[in-house]
């Protein structure tokens, strides 16, 4: 389509000299729109040329005199991002990276000179608001802000960084400026709506995609069951992890270059030991096989790459120190690697172009963020190979045995919420802290802004005076805001032999991650923790090579506090409004690696955490269970079986996974007096997903009931109704009752 009239010279004539002759349609649209001061988000598929829509308009910003704010969820993108920019080599155009990873001596020079600063929304919440008047000549200048890959701001984390950019919005008229916000996000539902919600602005909306791409083959993957047997009886599925390492190891044995995507930080370092381990073995035959007069594979023609083998695979993921994570994407990108296991830290627009596969071990969570991972593979227009594999959970063989769940529907709207309490409090905290509050702030920071600052002026935390509201305490009031929603500081992991600082895990993760007795792993090498000291901020961990991994379990308890909403369903009915969740560890399994055998329960001895939130729940009538007890069905383990499901099979109507949210079901409910089960946000104040749940309940509940029903077990098993963090050992459990139960509650 070519380049706009105003796009700068130097910039048209650099891209050039790449190979890029002009902008698509919807780069086209959207690099217009913000030139034009307007606020605009584009949403397209991966590899859409997204960056080129923003980066037009920044450049042109930075060459007249302004200054330009890009935000990121990761540093790795905005490494990236830093990267491709000097590329580039437009000497006016002064980029730094701002954030955790950048040398304290450095940080003078990006406030007084860069005038395009890439940041995350932690390092603009904790250091540069705070210090708004260090970076006053930069605020004073700025005309964009670019919010990178914003499908990643939702639920908890989300609806903190609305507020961020709200706090940023107030900052920019301090210093009497009004930048343009370009949002840029995979294809979603209501972009524009959930644009709005995140910054509190007005935006137009680019969502056509006018990109050429590569054909895409899609194979939905289901590991097959195995001879063992595991609670209840039940039959134990080969799990995705090493179903994904074996798939790993066969592709980088055939030159095909592979990202697999894997759900924690565990399982990925799982998946590239198990991978790694798997081409050690395959090397090793083939130098001692005697030749074949048979083609070997790719590999397995180059004799001296053979040692190299296990070396073509790594594991990537947060909590890694800064030099160890950019020598990975180093690697990646120059072919060093051919295969590399990674949690979604690697989902976002890092380029790693050239890659012909991705394999994504389970459910990702959201339809957005499936499409966004199998859109790194064939980023250069190539055909490329994505490969989904299904976990032993009901929402991911829900999925391979429904397909047109996944390719006949929209993707889904973006959850978040910039009013819970629990959130909207500390950052009117920290906005006092950097510019007293007054009266006309307030609709900037939402309808509940005023009760929320009552409730702080009752509880200390900021003072009234005739001019508004102040921050008068010694401490940060940034301090008051975990953005990530982990809670508390971070447990340090440290080697006990030698004192190794092997990363950082969030407080509320510790007691399911670093426990006592946990299998820890690092960068392929594996620990077991020796302690964890939750005091101290300490997990001790030492060297070794268990064949098992561990799960936590906890037990629930569950108030209801008010409800706010309820209407009829069936002869039942359902409710939303607010609960407070008692939930403690108290022991974890140990499961053997490669086959999933149950090897034991070890009991666990951690503080209970309680916190309030939001839940959707449902309740029968006791005409209704009576008629259920009468039949035969064990009340109890129907409720238990159907709320296992629902918390399974909630991601699919809503942007969050089932370690988002909780359940508690129980056939005599203290507050209901009426069999009830109940699904909850697992954020203070909620995030979102239980009030998405009670909108789309009939459809939600429908899908859990086929869930349920379809699957080929009999009396229940990990892929329907069992659930690997139930504190009761998954019992008791009724798979038919269930179904009874379900099919009762649909009952228009």
């Amino acid at each position: 389509m070519g380049w706009p009239k105003w796009a700068p010279e130097v910039l048209v004539t650099r891209l050039a000299n790449r190979g890029v002759t002009g902008l698509w349609p919807h780069q086209y649209e959207a690099a217009d729109l913000a030139h034009r001061g307007r606020n605009v988000i584009i949403s397209t598929g991966t590899a859409s040329g997204k960056s080129l829509a923003y980066l037009t308009p920044a450049v042109a910003s930075c060459l007249d005199g302004g200054t330009v704010l890009y935000l990121t969820p990761t540093k790795a993108l905005a490494a990236d991002q830093l990267r491709g920019l000097r590329e580039l080599r437009v000497t006016q155009v002064r980029a730094a990276a701002f954030d955790g990873d950048t040398p304290f001596e450095e940080r003078a020079w990006v406030r007084q000179h860069a005038n395009y600063v890439l940041t995350n929304p932690d390092m603009l919440h904790r250091s540069v608001l705070p210090r708004h008047s260090q970076w006053s000549s930069f605020f004073r200048r700025l005309r964009l802000v670019v919010v990178d890959e914003c499908h990643g701001y939702r639920g908890v984390f989300g609806s903190h960084v609305a507020q961020i950019l709200r706090r940023l919005r107030r900052v920019c008229a301090k210093y009497g400026s009004q930048p343009v916000f370009l949002l840029a996000s995979a294809t979603a539902s209501e972009p524009g709506a959930f644009a709005m919600r995140l910054t509190g602005l007005e935006m137009d909306e680019v969502t056509s995609d006018a990109s050429p791409k590569g054909a895409t083959t899609i194979a939905l993957w289901e590991p097959p069951l195995t001879e063992l047997r595991g609670e209840g009886g039940a039959p134990v599925r080969r799990t995705a992890t090493a179903e994904t390492a074996d798939l790993l190891a066969d592709l980088v044995l055939a030159d095909v270059r592979t990202l697999a995507f894997v759900r924690s930080r565990r399982g990925a370092e799982t998946v590239a030991l198990t991978a790694r381990a798997k081409l050690a073995d395959v090397a090793h035959s083939l130098r001692h096989a005697v030749p074949a007069p048979t083609p070997p594979e790719p590999v397995a023609e180059r004799p001296d790459a053979l040692a190299d083998l296990p070396g073509k695979i790594a594991a990537y993921r947060a909590g890694y120190l800064a030099e160890d994570r950019r020598h990975l994407e180093k690697a990646l990108r120059s072919g060093a690697l051919m295969g590399l296991a990674t949690t979604n830290a690697l989902e976002l627009g890092v380029d790693v172009s050239g890659l012909d596969a991705v394999l994504i071990a389970g459910w990702p969570g959201t339809r957005a963020s499936l499409w966004q991972q199998a859109g790194r593979a064939g980023r250069e227009g190539q055909d490329a190979l994505a490969v989904l594999i299904a976990r032993d959970d009901p929402l991911d063989t829900y999925l391979v045995h429904h397909p047109q769940a996944l390719f006949g529907r929209p993707v889904e709207a973006i959850v978040l919420d910039p009013g819970n309490p629990y959130v909207l409090g500390p950052h009117l905290c920290a906005a006092a802290a950097e510019i007293p509050l007054t009266e006309a702030d307030l609709p900037v920071f939402g309808d509940t802004a005023e009760t929320v600052l009552d409730a702080l002026v009752a509880d200390g935390l900021l003072r009234r005076r005739p001019a508004g509201w102040f921050w008068t305490r010694r401490e940060r009031a940034t301090d008051l805001a975990d953005i990530r929603g982990g809670g508390g500081a971070p447990i340090q992991v440290v080697e006990s032999g030698t004192g190794r600082l092997l990363g950082s895990v969030d407080e509320p993760s510790a007691h399911t991650t670093v426990h006592t007795g946990a299998v820890y792993l690092h960068q392929g090498e594996t620990f077991l923790v020796e302690l964890l000291d939750l005091d101290a901020g300490v997990a001790l961990v030492s060297n070794a090579e268990p064949d098992y991994t561990t799960f936590a379990r906890d037990v629930t308890d569950i108030s209801v506090l008010a409800s706010s909403r309820s209407h009829d369903l069936g002869p039942g009915r359902l409710h939303f409004g607010e609960v407070e969740v008692t939930r403690q560890v108290v022991s974890y399994l140990k499961r053997r690696v490669q086959s999933g055998e149950m090897l034991g329960d070890e009991p666990l001895d951690l503080p209970p955490r309680t916190l309030r939130t939001r839940a959707v729940w449902w309740t029968l009538p006791a005409s209704q269970v009576a008629a259920l007890a009468e039949e035969g069905f064990d009340l109890g383990g129907a409720a238990h079986a159907a709320e296992h499901a629902s918390i399974g099979l909630l991601p699919l109507f809503a942007t969050c996974d089932r370690w988002d949210i909780g359940g508690v079901s129980t056939e005599l409910h203290a507050d209901t007096g009426l069999l009830t089960v109940f699904v909850y946000d697992g954020h203070e104040g909620g995030a979102g997903f239980a009030e998405r749940g009670y909108a789309r309940a009939s459809d939600w509940l429908t899908a859990t009931r086929e869930a349920i029903a379809s699957c080929e077990c009999e009396r229940g098993c990990p892929s329907c109704i069992q659930s690997p963090k139930c504190g009761n050992g998954n019992e008791p459990l009724d798979k038919r009752g269930a179904i009874r139960l379900l099919d009762i509650l649909l009952d228009a």
